[in-house]
């Protein structure tokens, strides 16, 4: 069964899927009940499409709020009821006094709590505010984090935990850029947002550097479609928002915006 759910996937993705499988099978033969890591949302797609396939299993996901990007899962029988379970979510809130805080971005954030040797996957969605940051982390590290990071970007912080209810997410803000471009294709697109030429975007491409809608994509010529999100190693993210008409040269509007 597992070499047919492989043609599913990237062949990159297979550790994953023989990981989710894992749980998944655990959960419907012997009962047991897995609570995952914050999850992307490729690997959700890939758990849920698991969880599909087996009868007696169910799964809940929990971010922190409704539009969660990073959600952990559990895995458990079908007969469990899933709603009163601890999912392991708090909250770490990171306030500052002083004004250069204010430039501080989500990759600040993000590097000074791996900095301190925490894995991705205790960390959830990272929240940017206009005094600081709310960040969903597991609850078995918050301890750890509340106690150690005291600095962020040579910025001195302070941190306080916080019931995940208390979250204060915020909406990812986009930053629009109107395009045209000969085709739809990833590498063109990729290579207007970016700024680099069409033969220097090919490299991340090449390399397995490049994200659509969190699979990776190594072909070039990879048609992009309204709402697809691309990430690029090293360049940030984009979002295709609207594929208008073409030009009178045949060229295709395009308008994307930059995550910020």
């Amino acid at each position: 069964m597992k070499t047919e759910i492989y043609g599913h996937f990237h062949p990159d993705e297979r550790p994953f899927v023989d990981k989710a499988w894992e749980w998944v099978n655990h959960a419907g033969e012997y009962h047991e009940s897995k609570l995952t890591e914050f999850l992307d949302p490729r690997q959700g797609y890939i758990l849920q499409t698991l969880v599909n396939r087996h009868p007696d299993v169910a799964v809940r996901w929990e971010g922190g709020f409704a539009d969660a990007e990073r959600r952990r899962a559990l895995v458990a029988p079908d007969y469990r009821n899933l709603e009163d379970e601890d999912m392991g979510l708090q909250v770490l809130s990171i306030t500052s006094g002083e004004q250069k805080f204010l430039t501080l971005d989500h990759g600040d954030y993000m590097g000074a709590i791996l900095g301190l040797g925490i894995k991705r996957g205790k960390i959830g969605d990272i929240h940017v505010r206009e005094d600081g940051c709310h960040v969903v982390v597991a609850a078995d590290i918050a301890g750890f984090l509340n106690a150690n990071l005291t600095g962020v970007h040579r910025v001195a912080v302070h941190t306080e935990l916080l019931p995940i209810a208390a979250l204060s997410a915020s909406v990812s803000k986009l930053e629009k850029m109107e395009l045209t471009v000969a085709s739809l294709r990833l590498d063109g697109i990729a290579a207007d947002v970016t700024r680099l030429s069409r033969a220097k975007i090919l490299a991340p491409i090449k390399a397995g550097r490049v994200r659509v809608n969190w699979k990776v994509e190594e072909d070039p010529s990879s048609p992009l479609q309204s709402g697809d999100v691309v990430s690029i190693q090293g360049f940030g993210r984009f979002k295709v928002l609207e594929i208008g008409g073409l030009t009178k040269k045949g060229r295709y509007r395009v308008e994307v915006g930059k995550f910020v």
